[in-house]
C-alpha cells in the first residue's frame, strides 16, 4: 500500500511538473506572439522591410509584416480583400486608394524621399558643359530643368553636345530613363515635375493644360523605347554599368547604396533637378492592425532610424536624415538647397497626363 501511495506521488508530481512547463510554454508564446499584417507596397521599400533589424523591431512591437509588391499607380486594379494595408510611393495614389476602400483620414505618411537623376561622371561633365546642369558638389549638383525640357523638345542627341565627342558611350538621344508612369510612382512623379515646368511653372490643372503639355511629355517617353516597371531594376542596371546614362530614381536609393559603400558607387554623380517632386511614402490602412502599423512606422524612433538606414527621410525630422548622411553630402543635397517641389496633379489628371504620354 505505501508502495502505490509512493506511485501515485510521483506520477502527481511529474504532472505538476509537465503542466508548470506547458504553462510555462503557454506564457511565453503570449508574451513573443505576433500580429500577422498583409501589406502590398512600392518594390523601393522591398529592402527595408526584409532587413532583418526591421524585422526584429517589429516582432518586439508585435508585428510579423508580410509583404508583396506591385507598382505604386497599379495597386488601384488589384484585389485588395486580405491585405491589412497597401504603402504606394505618393501620396496621389494612395489618396485615390483612400476614397476607393472608404479609408478614414488623414492617412500615415512615415518617411519620403526627393527624385533625383542618377548619372555617370562624363554624362554629368557634358550635362554641365553644355549649360544643363551645375556640379557644386564633388559628386553631385543641379539639373536644370527648362533647359533639359528644351533640348527634349529639339530631340538634341549627345553628338551636338560639346565635349561629349570624348565619350564614346554617349550617343543617341539626351533622354533620363524613368519607369512606367502608367503604373510607376517614379515615373508618373517625374511627369509632375516636367509637365510643372512646361505649363509655365503651374500645375497642370485642366484639359486644356493637358493639351498643351501633353507632346512633350510624350516625347520624354518616346525617346526611352521600353520602360522598366520599377526603379529597382533600372538602379540595378545603372550600377551594374549596363544601363542608360541618365536614370531617374528615388534619393533613398542613392543613400542606401552610398551607406553599404563598395565600388558600384565610384562612378555616380548624383544630380537634383531644381524643379522636382517628392515621393511621400504614405500608407493606407484597410484594417485596425493595418492603421496601428502605419502609425508605429512615422512615430517609434527605432523604426525611423533604420528607415534612415535605408535612405528615406522621417517626416519632420530633417536633422535624423542629415546626421545619418553626413558623410555622404559630396554626392547629397541634405538641405534640397536650391531644388523647388513642383505640386502634383490630381491622381485623374496626372493619370490622363501618364496615359497620353504613352501615346
Amino acid at each position: 500500500m505505501r508502495r502505490i501511495s509512493g506511485i501515485v506521488l510521483a506520477v502527481l508530481l511529474i504532472g505538476g511538473v509537465v503542466a508548470a512547463v506547458v504553462a510555462g510554454r503557454q506564457a511565453e508564446d503570449k508574451a513573443t506572439a505576433t500580429k500577422t499584417v498583409r501589406a502590398v507596397i512600392g518594390s523601393e521599400k522591398e529592402a527595408f522591410f526584409a532587413d532583418p533589424d526591421v524585422v526584429e523591431a517589429l516582432a518586439a512591437e508585435g508585428y510579423t509584416v508580410r509583404t508583396e509588391t506591385s507598382g505604386s499607380w497599379a495597386m488601384e486594379e488589384l484585389d485588395l480583400g486580405g491585405y491589412d494595408l497597401a504603402f504606394p510611393s505618393s501620396q496621389a495614389p494612395a489618396d485615390e486608394l483612400a476614397d476607393k476602400h472608404g479609408v478614414r483620414k488623414p492617412l500615415p505618411r512615415p518617411f519620403y524621399s526627393p527624385i533625383v537623376v542618377v548619372a555617370h561622371r562624363d554624362a554629368a561633365q557634358v550635362l554641365a558643359a553644355n549649360g544643363l546642369a551645375t556640379l557644386d558638389r564633388n559628386r553631385g549638383g543641379t539639373l536644370k530643368m527648362r533647359a533639359y525640357l528644351d533640348a527634349a523638345r529639339d530631340g538634341r542627341t549627345w553628338q551636338q553636345l560639346k565635349d561629349a565627342d570624348e565619350h564614346g558611350e554617349l550617343t543617341g538621344t539626351v533622354y533620363i530613363a524613368t519607369t512606367d508612369p502608367e503604373t510607376s510612382n517614379s515615373g508618373a512623379l517625374y511627369l509632375a515635375a516636367a509637365s510643372y515646368v512646361a505649363n509655365g511653372d503651374r500645375v497642370v490643372a485642366s484639359e486644356a493644360d493637358v493639351d498643351r503639355t501633353a507632346p512633350l511629355m510624350r516625347e520624354l517617353v518616346r525617346a526611352q523605347g521600353g520602360q522598366k516597371s520599377s526603379t529597382d531594376a533600372l538602379f540595378r542596371d545603372f550600377t551594374s554599368g549596363v544601363g542608360d546614362p541618365l536614370v531617374l530614381v528615388y534619393e533613398s536609393q542613392v543613400a542606401s547604396l552610398l551607406r553599404e559603400g563598395g565600388q558600384s558607387v565610384a562612378d555616380v554623380t548624383v544630380l537634383y533637378p531644381d524643379t522636382t517632386a517628392t515621393s511621400d511614402h504614405t500608407v493606407v490602412p484597410l484594417t485596425d492592425e493595418g492603421r496601428a502599423l502605419g502609425e508605429l512606422l512615422a512615430t517609434d524612433p527605432g523604426l525611423r532610424d533604420l528607415a534612415v538606414r535605408h535612405g528615406f527621410r522621417p517626416q519632420g525630422a530633417g536633422a535624423e536624415f542629415a546626421r545619418a548622411t553626413e558623410a555622404h553630402t559630396a554626392y547629397l543635397n541634405q538641405q534640397l538647397t536650391g531644388v523647388r517641389q513642383a505640386p502634383v496633379p490630381t491622381y485623374e489628371v496626372l493619370h490622363e497626363l501618364a496615359r497620353r504620354a504613352g501615346g
